[in-house]
């Protein structure tokens, strides 16, 4: 299983940043990000896979491809945002974290926007 090999990745990376804190506590951070990364690419194929599902239920459902691709981005900016979030809360640097967090959320919400609009047209079409 994948999440194993996942898991195990993540545990050899606290380890050595454990350790690397103590000699070389500049240089943990860069394990730390790296081990991350090569987390996400180990994903990088379970994601493919979703995505093709999503792609079959767009196709079946006849829905706008613009919505999917609108919540598609949406998540997308909310697992980098928090990605990057968590990396700054482990180097030290709260408020960073904060900063970037909210940065997520004003992205996702002018992301949402033309999704909002469609929806209230809607609302307004359905009460004429």
């Amino acid at each position: 299983m994948e999440i194993f090999k996942i898991i195990a990745v993540g545990i050899i990376t606290v380890i050595v940043t454990v350790v690397l804190k103590q000699v070389k506590p500049e240089l943990a951070i860069f394990v730390t990000i790296a081990g991350g990364l090569v987390i996400v690419f180990m994903l990088v194929n379970s994601l493919t896979n979703v995505f093709d599902s999503i792609k079959l239920l767009m196709n079946k459902t006849g829905v706008n491809s613009s919505l999917f691709k609108c919540v598609l981005k949406v998540i997308g900016i909310g697992y980098i945002t928090e990605f990057g979030s968590n990396i700054c809360i482990d180097s030290g640097n709260v408020s960073i974290a904060d900063k970037i967090m909210f940065a997520g959320k004003i992205t996702i919400l002018i992301l949402c926007m033309p999704v909002i609009n469609n929806l209230i047209e809607v609302i307004i079409g359905i009460m004429q």
